[in-house]
């Protein structure tokens, strides 16, 4: 498409996302504007065409699609509240962390000033933006993302469009994002009990990959059961996972490893067995992580 016909973006808030967020808009040819408080992080987007604009507001007023990639909503809505006067008839893309009712309270400060709004989130690393298989999902207003589609999927060929709801994209990216930090520490407790004999950590990279395409073929299975709420197939038990506990335990005291920010995970299971579960599939740990029937309103239930 000829370049006077794509659409003019900016990009406000130029860390490594934001930064490569804008070069993949200039690469596909858009008319790019950015703007980040240290001007200086601007100057590699520059040199190969984008224009810097002096203040967030002459950022804002410059294009019809507004992307902001700040680290919070609450930092998204700080750079913008002095900007307020130029979001009216403004389409704005946000893509930062935090929980849903920050997405629906944005939503509605930002629509209250005028602009439409959608909440996004990038699923993997900048260095994969703008590659074709790159995951990048929304929520809110199916009209205006279909609006942009194409502009968006610059950003990843991978583009889905979650819903109406303004904070579909905030709850996903939450949920999803919940198994990161135990998969890491995971790793990183193996690569400890295994440097204390003084292996290396990258020996075992390898054997690692393999086990965790072995947990992504498991995903589908454990997905139907918790969505049927039958966890009778038993194949990878909940009394399974607490014999664990002991082996776990044992490592640590072996190799010297704390093996201690394992102890909420033990305990999860052991309430599991307690609930009648133990012989159940692990995926019954669902039940025991939601709450009781009309214990508390789930909190996206309330009024933004």
């Amino acid at each position: 498409m000829p370049e006077q016909h794509r659409t003019p973006v900016t990009v406000i808030g130029l860390g490594s996302m934001g930064s490569a967020l804008a070069s993949a808009f200039l690469a596909a040819g858009h008319p790019t504007t950015v703007w980040n408080r240290t001007a200086a992080k601007a100057a590699p987007l520059t040199a190969r065409g984008a224009r810097l604009a002096a203040s967030a507001t002459e950022a804002v007023a410059a294009s019809p699609l507004v992307v902001v990639c700040l680290s919070t909503f609450g930092a998204t809505r700080a750079a913008l509240e002095p900007t307020a006067s130029a979001l009216t008839g403004r389409d704005l893309v946000t893509l930062n962390s935090g929980a849903p009712h920050e997405a629906r309270a944005f939503h509605a400060w930002a629509s209250g000033e005028g602009a439409r709004v959608l909440s996004g989130a990038v699923k993997n690393v900048p260095s994969a933006v703008g590659a074709p298989d790159t995951l990048l999902y929304y929520s809110g207003s199916r009209a205006l993302f279909d609006a942009h589609a194409d502009t968006l999927r610059v950003l990843g060929g991978d583009t889905v469009h979650l819903g109406d709801e303004p904070d579909l994209a905030a709850l996903y990216e939450m949920a999803v994002g919940s198994t990161l930090l135990p998969a890491l520490a995971g790793f990183f407790q193996g690569a400890a009990a295994l440097r204390s004999r003084g292996l290396t950590a990258e020996s075992m990279v390898r054997f690692s990959e393999k086990w965790l395409d072995m947990i992504k073929s498991l995903l589908p299975v454990y997905a139907s059961e918790i969505d049927r709420g039958d966890y009778s197939d038993g194949a990878s038990s909940v009394n399974l996972f607490l014999a664990s506990a002991a082996d776990d335990a044992a490592l640590g005291a072996e190799t010297g490893v704390d093996t201690t920010w394992l102890a909420p995970l033990h305990e999860l299971v052991r309430r599991a067995a307690d609930a009648g579960h133990g012989e159940d599939s692990i995926a019954a740990l669902t039940e025991v992580l939601r709450k009781p029937a009309g214990e508390a309103d789930s909190p996206w239930q309330a009024a933004p």
